[in-house]
């Protein structure tokens, strides 16, 4: 037999033995002893999830953003950000923490457990796929321990009688609560005796397919809101059989029924009529639910999540009179990812999931990434959209060679409801797949800002509304782009960019050190004193708009910073301070921008431009682009980037 063929049965075989390993059978009794020696083993539905949660940990502080941008994005009081989301949802922690904040005091018992767990945001935010999230880890969680042959799952000490629940509680160390379902009790009753001892038990997964303590409860027809959907109902074919009183007649196969001791999803909850909301809550305040026809009341242990969009939640809440459902409601709001390196995550992700090979360019997702994040900020006063954008990444925002000074707590606090609305990451990926579609060589910034333009004339967006999306691909982005695309080229014509910019940097700190301390330094060659070259400096410093009395303050500043974070113990470079990184790669695209214009441009080239422009293809090819995306980026950076 093959080796590939030993390799997969070998993987078959061992997922099997470990799945078998976890099957568990016995009677009551047997499980009864398993919960006192692990009293974990019981566990009510809001704790069982946030046992799945907790068990994949944190992420640790060294492995989160680093320092510096974490601490301009948080401030002092960074979210927890936990594994158990890691790689599938981006720039959304303060929701996802709500979230797990919410599982954990529910487990502890809190009012939390008594509360539906709400999500509302604007359409394609993530709603839907954090539900689809948990509900998916639900499945790959351990298997729980039920009453074997129950139609609800039910937990097993439900079989302890009321006269022993005290006693059991301080035996066992947990506190039981919940009642046997109609069916069971009927079966104790005629099937044991009442010998509840030897009821049996085993274990149960979940699962979504085979209705397995997840269910999904759509939108239901106004005109037909059967409460059997949430219930079940009584098999009327049964009725022949038994009588209607019996248990046996019930078919619990109502949302309440599958999804207990797991997760009942509500989507587009506030779809439904208020009357059939009312269930919602009673099973949620009351953890019952009225059986179908006349057998009392089943008990219900399950995580209640509901979503919508923000427009059905201001007019569900407008209406006072659903004032008690509201109040028993845990909302988080799950916005639009405000930030740029967060969005393009956002993309790869989902690039990566999907069928698409082709190429695509560099910065081609940072564009269409610009454009959602921008149309998702509110406009400020305090500055301009990619501004704010710049500042909502992490990132210093360099102004005549100072760092621009605001508040980005503020600038959020000025706008409360920012996110929720603008461009979502579907029509972004809608956008992707009909460049990539159209070309098959691969796309370029350039292509999607024309796809993404042909969009939004064609959406139905409100005119005021359709002329801002416009002015922002057609000029915001058009020269954020050709920005970057100097520095592109720049760094494809210089030989070993980053070690000029090196060079630059410390010849810099050099010079500038020495003026400051009003001292000399040692030439390199030589090792003959020197004065500090104020015209280098000067040089430098210009590409920043730093001139006459306030290079003095500029030197100083640059050298106090850096000495604090060399004391620091970290290690220095041209990145470090980002006035001093614009100057010097400003420096650099001066150097070139003269013969990158030409030999761009030029329709013909002699031999040595032949030999300038093919060695900076080569060097963007090393860079990440094809031959195509080159030729089409540099036939773009002729015609728009340098006006003669």
């Amino acid at each position: 037999m093959s080796r590939i063929n030993d390799d997969f049965r070998k993987i078959i075989e061992k997922d099997q033995a470990e799945q078998q390993s976890k099957v568990w059978s016995g009677t009551f009794l047997d499980y009864l002893e398993l919960v006192r020696e692990k009293p974990e083993t019981f566990a009510l539905a809001h704790r069982h999830m946030y046992e799945v949660i907790s068990q994949a940990g944190e992420i640790p502080e060294e492995e989160k953003d680093n320092s510096a941008r974490s601490l301009k994005l948080w401030g002092d009081t960074p979210p927890r950000v936990y594994n158990f989301f890691k790689g599938e949802f981006f720039g959304i922690e303060p929701a996802l923490e709500k979230i797990v904040r919410y599982f954990h005091a529910a487990a502890m018992k809190g009012e939390e457990s008594r509360q539906v767990l709400y999500l509302m945001g604007p359409v394609g935010a993530g709603k839907s796929s954090i539900s689809e999230h948990l509900k998916r880890k639900l499945t790959e969680a351990d298997p729980i321990f039920v009453i074997d042959g129950c139609p609800i799952r039910e937990e097993p000490l439900h079989l302890v009688p009321r006269s022993l629940r005290e006693k059991f509680n301080e035996m066992l160390e947990v506190q039981i609560e919940g009642e046997l379902c109609p069916v069971c009790r009927h079966r104790l009753e005629h099937e044991f005796e009442g010998k509840y001892e030897k009821f049996p038990v085993t274990t149960s997964t979940f699962s979504r397919v085979h209705r397995r303590g997840i269910a999904v409860v759509p939108p239901v027809d106004p005109n037909n809101q059967d409460t059997s959907v949430l219930i079940g109902s009584e098999d009327i074919s049964k009725l022949d059989k038994y009588s209607e009183g019996d248990p046996r007649v019930l078919d619990l196969n109502g949302a309440f029924n599958v999804g207990n001791r797991g997760i009942v999803e509500f989507i587009e909850v506030f779809k439904n009529e208020t009357e059939y909301l009312h269930s919602i809550i009673t099973a949620t305040q009351e953890k019952f639910v009225p059986a179908p026809g006349r057998h009392g009341t089943i008990y219900v242990d399950a995580v209640i999540l509901a979503h919508s969009n923000e427009a059905e939640w201001r007019r569900f809440r407008a209406d006072h009179t659903n004032e008690a459902i509201l109040d028993r409601i845990v909302t988080v709001k799950v916005p639009y990812n405000l930030r740029l390196d967060e969005e393009i995550q956002i993309y790869e992700k989902m690039l990566g999931r999907s069928g698409f090979k082709s190429h695509i360019a560099p910065h081609t997702l940072k564009v269409a990434a610009m454009f959602a994040v921008m149309s998702r900020l509110h406009k400020s006063p305090k500055c301009d959209v990619i501004t704010k954008m710049r500042l909502y990444n992490g990132e210093d925002v360099v102004e005549k060679g100072r760092t621009k000074k605001i508040d980005l707590m503020e600038l959020k606090e000025d706008a409360p409801f920012e996110g929720m609305s603008g461009i979502s990451p579907r029509f972004i990926m809608k956008a992707i797949d009909s460049a990539l579609t159209d070309s098959q060589e691969g796309i370029t910034p350039i292509h999607i800002r024309d796809v993404m333009i042909r969009m939004v004339k064609e959406m139905d967006f409100a005119d005021d509304i359709r002329k801002y999306y416009l002015e922002l691909l057609q000029d915001t982005i058009h020269k954020a782009y050709l920005e970057i695309l100097e520095k592109e080229i720049t760094k494809a014509f210089v030989y070993a960019y980053e070690e000029q910019a090196e060079t630059l940097f410390h010849n810099y700190l050099d010079h500038a050190e020495a003026y400051v301390n009003k001292t000399t330094l040692k030439d390199r060659d030589s090792s003959e004193d020197m004065e500090p070259d104020e015209d280098f400096l000067k040089n430098i410093e210009e590409q920043i708009a730093i001139i006459g009395s306030s290079v003095d303050g500029f030197r100083q500043e640059v050298i106090s910073y850096l000495w604090a974070i060399g004391r620091r113990g970290k290690k220095v470079n041209y990145k470090s301070y980002d006035p001093l990184r614009e100057a010097i790669e400003k420096k650099l695209m001066e150097s070139v921008r003269d013969i990158s214009r030409i030999i761009t441009k030029a329709r013909t080239r002699d031999e040595d431009q032949r030999q300038k422009f093919g060695d900076l293809v080569s060097n963007m090819l090393d860079r990440g682009y094809n031959e195509y995306s080159a030729d089409v980026v540099l036939k773009y950076a002729a015609n728009h980037l340098w006006k003669d």
